[in-house]
């Protein structure tokens, strides 16, 4: 059944916003956003896989409403219906991608660090992981290797070297958390999925999220040109302002 005002749409983000951080969605709030798709139109775009989304949101989640997408969208579906799976291979190529992983293989066996484990590279559909110490490291050399990534500037001077070198690929390099980066094309960002909502059928584009500062990764399509942003603090804040603003 088509909603009430077909031409607005609203998207979700997942962690913080329709649940708590890396939580299952309540039946109370899943009922209100079903609720709120008799309004309007619905979509769901979260920056985790598709099982990672179902285990949150339940099991056949991307039939539940009409948009979802996964990885910002790298994985789409409208009405249920599997659009497009885009990979990072798929964009650069396998000659591309081994040019980057020989480059990286070489840089990273001239850092000198204490300790060096497993795991360099993290080979994911929409991005590459790169770790100096390796990600097989204990809780306890992370946190020895972040105090020396901190003080030496490792992984930002491998991100200036890679951004040099690379610089015809159209990357985009984000370091965050303690011992990595990754690298990902660049716009493959929460922006990615706004290709499938054609400027002509909707008369407003919202969306709601909580990492709506500036690094955080709900940024580039809360400050999108095409959407109203929403910076919501959790389900209940998430809840209330759509009840204000489609609800009454």
């Amino acid at each position: 059944m088509a909603p009430a005002n077909p031409r607005i749409i609203a998207l979700f983000d997942v962690d913080g916003t329709l649940t708590i951080p890396r939580g299952e969605v309540t039946p109370d709030m899943m009922q209100f956003m079903k609720s709120l798709s008799e309004k309007i139109t619905v979509g769901i775009v979260g920056g985790s896989d598709l099982p990672k989304q179902e285990e949150q949101l339940g099991e056949g989640i991307a039939k539940v409403f009409p948009y979802n997408f996964s990885q910002n969208g790298l994985v789409a579906y409208k009405n249920g219906e599997l659009q497009e799976i885009q990979t990072i291979a798929k964009f650069l190529g396998e000659d591309n991608i081994k040019k980057v992983v020989n480059w990286t293989l070489k840089y990273l066996a001239d850092v000198d660090i204490p300790v060096k484990r497993g795991t360099f590279i993290e080979f994911r559909s929409g991005m590459m992981n790169i770790s100096p110490i390796g990600r097989n490291c204990s809780r306890e050399e992370r946190n020895d290797y972040e105090k020396i990534d901190l003080a030496q500037g490792i992984r930002k001077n491998m991100v200036a070297a890679m951004q040099k070198e690379f610089s015809d690929l159209g990357l985009t390099y984000s370091i965050g958390g303690q011992i990595s980066f990754d690298v990902f094309p660049t716009g493959w960002d929460k922006t990615y999925c706004l290709q499938y909502l054609p400027e002509g059928d909707f008369d407003e584009v919202h969306f709601f999220g909580d990492k709506t500062f500036e690094g955080g990764n709900d940024y580039e399509i809360f400050t999108s040109e095409r959407t109203i942003g929403h910076t919501v603090t959790s389900p209940e804040d998430t809840k209330e302002q759509c009840t204000k603003l489609f609800m009454s």
